[in-house]
């Protein structure tokens, strides 16, 4: 079978794929690529029998025909980060809470920094409209690095194309170079689900349907916690 997904959840969903293997279900081949151009190719008629991205960019295939609505299944909840360059090349920690204590320390950093960076994905869709909804873009809009799809955001922070970032807390965990602070306060905190479902030009209906009960189970559960997402 051939899946396509979002960057957000790429280590999840491999080694969701490596257990469904190991429960006897057939071989998953997952193409991680940039949200964006991930909808773009389904979008335009690419054959693929599972697709993964945030529940509203599904929603929207499902209403062009592109995956079966009857399909679509939530995977995870997923909630947005900050981080800043780190000079060692440790992997970054997993945060313990929020990286400041509400919005208004959010946006004291957000003043303060040279350059921001942020994705192309959900994560930077509604960080651009709580900055534009804090009347902040006129202030900072010109210190904003939108990172180029499937480009990582940890990148520029590790090569110092921004001193400070904010992505899914999954892609940020785990890179060298730089230092997750946290997720981002309750009162204005970006939370995105993430969904799969069948795309309707699947040629492994069954196998597919199999696959996604599969990310119900326990076993599927207990994985995606220990990749820190919420379950939903």
């Amino acid at each position: 079978m051939k899946a396509i997904s979002s960057m957000a959840t790429r280590f999840l969903l491999a080694n969701l794929a490596s257990a469904a293997v190991d429960a006897g279900l057939p071989r998953v081949d997952i193409e991680s690529v940039g949200g964006v151009d991930a909808v773009r190719r389904v979008a335009s008629g690419e054959q693929f029998d599972v697709v993964f991205l945030a529940a509203d960019q599904l929603d929207k295939l499902a209403a062009d025909g592109r995956v079966e609505p009857a399909s679509l299944t939530p995977l995870v909840l997923s909630q947005v980060a900050v981080a800043v360059p780190s000079k060692s090349d440790d992997p970054a920690a997993r945060p313990d809470g929020a990286a400041f204590a509400d919005a208004g320390g959010l946006r004291d950093v957000l003043r303060a920094a040279s350059r921001i960076g942020y994705s192309t994905g959900p994560s930077g869709t509604a960080l651009v409209q709580a900055i534009d909804e804090w009347d902040l873009k006129g202030e900072i809009g010109d210190r904003l690095v939108q990172a180029r799809a499937g480009i990582p955001v940890s990148r520029l922070l590790a090569e110092g194309d921004a001193d400070l970032g904010f992505q899914q807390l999954s892609e940020l965990v785990g890179q060298p170079g730089v230092r997750v602070l946290g997720i981002l306060p309750p009162d204005c905190a970006i939370e995105t689900v993430f969904s799969g479902a069948i795309a309707t030009l699947s040629k492994h209906h069954a196998a597919a349907e199999r696959f996604l009960k599969f990310l119900s189970t326990d076993e599927s559960m207990r994985i995606k916690t220990e990749h820190g997402f919420q379950l939903v």
